[in-house]
């Protein structure tokens, strides 16, 4: 069946919208969601068999998939990454939720979920209620990537509605949130003990050094 276009407001995301959105994430559903940056497609954590359909979706093979969720908060970072240490923490407070993927040292727990061998996650908390409400209801992390556009000059889609002319046969939801950017999130490396930047985006990490 081809995916529902679900309109959804930033300020106020109407909260039956959102339990229906996540009903569909836990019985294996993709959505496609607004960030603070650009638009972005996931599914439930604990679903093995929708990381494997994104992962089809992206053209990747799972063990190839470099593993970011989003977060509700800090406090749940930590249950998916090793020890985080002081300056890491500091970092995070001040820039989360915020235009960030940080790349951390990922938990026994990850390959687990996931089987997967990677010793690291990607971590974000985007400054947007959607993706924040999306979590909080369904009560643990999305795994989530970036939509690429096969343009070369606008490499990433930033209308819903064309997103959903493209991938409605792919995906179960496709989220209205209004125009996306076009600029990705900053990526930032915490594993080796110093910040160091992966991909510049959205977001100025030396602002916050």
């Amino acid at each position: 069946m081809p995916a529902e276009l679900i309109k959804l407001y930033e300020e106020n995301p109407q909260q039956s919208k959102i339990e229906r959105i996540v009903d569909i994430l836990r019985k294996g559903g993709i959505v496609i969601y607004p960030t603070d940056t650009i638009y972005g497609i996931g599914c439930d954590l604990f679903n093995r068999k929708a990381v494997d359909r994104v992962c089809r979706i992206k053209g990747i093979k799972p063990k190839n998939f470099n593993l970011s969720f989003i977060c509700g908060d800090i406090s749940e970072i930590a249950e998916y990454v090793k020890r985080i240490d002081n300056s890491t923490f500091k970092l995070l407070k001040k820039t989360l939720p915020g235009p960030f993927t940080f790349i951390l040292d990922s938990s026994s727990r990850v390959p687990k979920i996931l089987n997967t061998n990677k010793k690291t996650v990607g971590v974000r908390i985007p400054a947007n209620n959607i993706p924040l409400q999306l979590v909080k209801y369904l009560g643990n992390p999305l795994i989530t990537t970036s939509i690429k556009d096969d343009d070369q000059i606008l490499e990433y889609t930033t209308d819903p509605e064309i997103i959903f002319d493209d991938l409605k046969n792919e995906v179960d939801v496709v989220i209205d949130g209004g125009i996306g950017k076009n600029i990705p999130s900053t990526v930032v490396d915490c594993t080796m003990g110093k910040v160091e930047m992966v991909r510049e985006g959205l977001g100025d990490i030396y602002e916050y050094k």
